[in-house]
């Protein structure tokens, strides 16, 4: 008689194990994450065992005899996303890119191999076949394809690793991870079980051999990263496409980075031959229309290091049903109603009867609180059909009281907001630092929000 296969649940936000299911995870408090898998247990005496054994040969070893001159970064060629790694790629690290259906993941994972030839690189696909790779590559690189760039259709992971160690390359892509799968596991590709053992046996390839690898990902519908939450605790690098896949911008962010700053921030444009690297995304973001229309505030945002000046877009009218309305995309609602709260409270602007829309242009999502100043500003053109001129812009955070509070490093964003042609910047007079004006632009200090309305709408 056959015995039934041992089996667990396991939490596909962060990867707990019960023996049985729960509607609720005990260790993050999830609701309804739990999946069933087979327990993993290897088929063959080459499993997790013999893989212990083979590296205890190993010693410890002093932290200051480490010697790392011998493995400086790898350059991808792609300027933005070599930026967003901090100078390049470690050498053995295990870097994770997640993002939409069509959003450009595998676009910008083929692009890496055909725009720096001096690199071997073996693109590993599971999701498409070798012409398929080769219609692509052939759109994204006109002027020939290089020798260096090896194509592997495959989904068995011991296979891809068996490549790996023979080929030796530079860097090695996986396109997606949630194709792979072990046969050391009996459950099905892209379970909760495969996933993490795939995840696994990728991170001691790299550590092993020194050989970056980079993931391809898929993102459920709530735009998480499919899989459980401890994939992004192994990887070294996350990595997230954002934006629209009608648009043709897309956000690259960085969520994680062990070797780099965090929070930062690169931008692509869809093109017909690829993804194009919009150095300059101010450019992007500043207004694209004639002077004279209301509801509009220019913002000095810091992303990550990078000042960002981009468009905040304000409609204030009247509630048409009764109730007010608050919408808010790219920016959190419940701070938007605790500015207009704000506006109520302390500058007496009666705006509880009026529906109010807010739109951050350029598909961004906001969370610098830098940006309070000119969603005030916006929204008090919008009430008072007032256009605001185009040569200013806004930099400060609105607190409770009604105070503008300083923000950090005003200086760089005075200076961006200079560079593209601004004439005046409205920051908080409270700052402890003063910041050096720039060449052609005018700094207004202002302190509390009625201060700025008399210093607008006067």
């Amino acid at each position: 008689m056959a015995t039934k296969a041992k089996t667990l649940w396991y939490c596909t936000s962060c990867g707990n194990e019960s023996p049985k299911w729960m509607g609720r995870c005990p260790a993050c408090g999830e609701w309804n994450t739990m999946v069933e898998a087979p327990v993993e247990a290897a088929k063959s005496s080459g499993g997790k065992g013999s893989q212990r054994a083979a590296s205890s040969d190993r010693k410890p070893r002093r932290l200051g005899e480490i010697d790392l001159s011998s493995e400086p970064r790898l350059v991808l060629g792609v300027a933005e996303l070599d930026r967003l790694l901090g100078g390049g790629v470690v050498p053995g690290s295990l870097i994770l890119i997640g993002g939409e259906p069509g959003i450009g993941k595998s676009t910008l994972s083929l692009q890496v191999p055909l725009g720096c030839p001096s690199l071997l690189t073996l693109y590993v696909t599971g999701e498409e076949s070798e012409r398929q790779v080769r219609m692509r590559a052939e759109r994204l690189s006109p002027g020939g394809i290089p020798e260096s760039c090896l194509i592997y259709c495959e989904t068995q992971i011991e296979a891809v690793l068996a490549q790996a160690r023979e080929l030796k390359p530079d860097l090695m892509i996986v396109d997606s991870v949630q194709t792979m799968y072990t046969d050391t596991l009996d459950s099905t590709p892209g379970s909760v079980s495969q996933i993490k053992e795939v995840a696994a046996l990728l991170l001691r390839f790299a550590k092993d051999s020194g050989v970056p690898v980079i993931l391809i990902g898929h993102i459920t519908k709530d735009g998480y990263i499919a899989g459980p939450k401890i994939l992004e605790h192994i990887v070294d690098v996350v990595l997230q496409f954002e934006g629209e896949n009608r648009g043709s911008y897309r956000l690259l962010r960085s969520i994680k980075n062990r070797f780099g700053s965090t929070s930062e921030l690169a931008v692509f444009e869809m093109t017909g031959k690829g993804l194009r690297e919009v150095p300059n995304p101010s450019e992007m973001l500043i207004p694209m229309h004639e002077e004279g229309l209301s509801g509009t505030a220019i913002s000095a945002m810091l992303d990550g290091t990078r000042p960002l000046l981009f468009e905040v877009q304000a409609l204030v009218s009247s509630a048409a049903y009764g109730t007010a309305q608050r919408s808010a995309t790219g920016f959190d609602v419940r701070r938007l109603n605790m500015l207009l709260a704000v506006l109520e409270k302390r500058a007496g602007f009666h705006l509880s009867a009026k529906d109010v829309f807010l739109n951050m242009a350029g598909g961004l999502k906001v969370s610098d609180p830098a940006c309070d100043l000119a969603v005030i500003a916006a929204v008090l053109s919008s009430n008072f059909d007032y256009a605001l001129p185009l040569d200013c812009c806004f930099a400060g955070e609105v607190g409770l009281s009604g105070e503008i509070r300083p923000v950090g490093q005003t200086d760089r964003r005075i200076g961006e907001a200079a560079r593209l042609g601004f004439k005046k910047i409205f920051v908080s007079s409270y700052s402890a630092q003063d910041a050096p004006a720039a060449a052609g632009i005018k700094v207004i200090k202002v302190a509390d929000v009625p201060e700025l309305v008399k210093a607008l709408f006067r």
